[in-house]
């Protein structure tokens, strides 16, 4: 968790923030920080209904407003309306945090067919765009900032991982463009790339059998503190780029690894 004063981070922000992919397991930690440190919260979910609930009943419990919308990030109108929704009802978004990204098998690129990937840049890289552009004009009247969740994996390419990957290399070229071009307006954007971690993709690609014992020591060897990192890990960095603590931070991409990409 963050500092002695963290917990005021947000308190003096008008309306919410807003995550796009709330009631995952990385989406989940970070609307629990954000409302711990201050702030109102809402959350977008695609079909999961009773996790983001669980997730917006955490932010209550800590003494936070919350809502929540449901969005398939594949369809354009979905996303508009939802955050249009959420935004009336929060009064106002300061934040828009992307931490959406739906699970994919690890396979060799030369074996991905391409309407795959294709399918994939359309719900996750052009999903992030659909949802950042719909925030743009409550994050202008805020001057707010963007932080998109997208992985470590455009620092250091971990093999058997483009589905994921190239789609978050997407993401990150539009926060760079989203930052030299709405910081005239006040707006910010960064990107945090998680490594492997004990919960959220590690876990499930553990669970569906993609990554063994031995493969996860492997993946141990290649970190330079050697351990998995959690994703109150992520939640940490994500809070502090959205808070003024980084206000003159922006178009930034910070990996949080445990050293993958050192």
């Amino acid at each position: 968790m963050g500092g002695p004063d963290s917990n005021t981070d947000f308190a003096e922000r008008v309306g919410a923030a807003l995550v796009v992919g709330g009631s995952g397991g990385l989406g989940s930690a970070i609307v629990a920080e954000l409302a711990a440190r201050g702030s109102d919260v809402a959350l977008t979910y695609r079909s999961n209904a009773d996790a983001a609930v669980a997730s917006a009943a955490e932010a209550q419990r800590l003494g936070r407003r919350s809502w929540t919308a449901a969005a398939d990030l594949a369809d354009d109108s979905s996303v508009a309306a939802a955050i249009e929704d959420l935004a009336a009802a929060a009064g106002g978004l300061h934040t828009m945090v992307y931490a959406a990204g739906p699970h994919v098998p690890q396979v060799h690129l030369s074996r991905v067919e391409a309407a795959s990937m294709r399918a994939q840049l359309d719900v996750d890289a052009a999903g992030f765009f659909s949802a950042a552009r719909a925030a743009l004009p409550h994050l202008r009247a805020a001057r707010g900032s963007i932080v998109a969740v997208t992985t470590a994996g455009t620092g250091r390419f971990p093999v058997r991982d483009g589905l994921s990957t190239v789609p978050k290399a997407a993401v990150e070229a539009a926060v760079r463009g989203l930052a030299a071009e709405e910081g005239r307006f006040g707006v910010r954007a960064n990107s945090v790339g998680p490594g492997m971690l004990t919960d959220g993709m590690a876990e499930r690609l553990r669970a569906s059998g993609d990554l063994d014992e031995r493969a996860l020591d492997a993946a141990r060897a290649n970190i330079a503190l050697r351990r998995f990192g959690s994703a109150d890990d992520i939640a940490e960095a994500v809070c502090f780029l959205a808070s003024d603590r980084a206000g003159y931070i922006t178009g930034q991409h910070l990996s949080v690894d445990g050293g993958y990409t050192v």
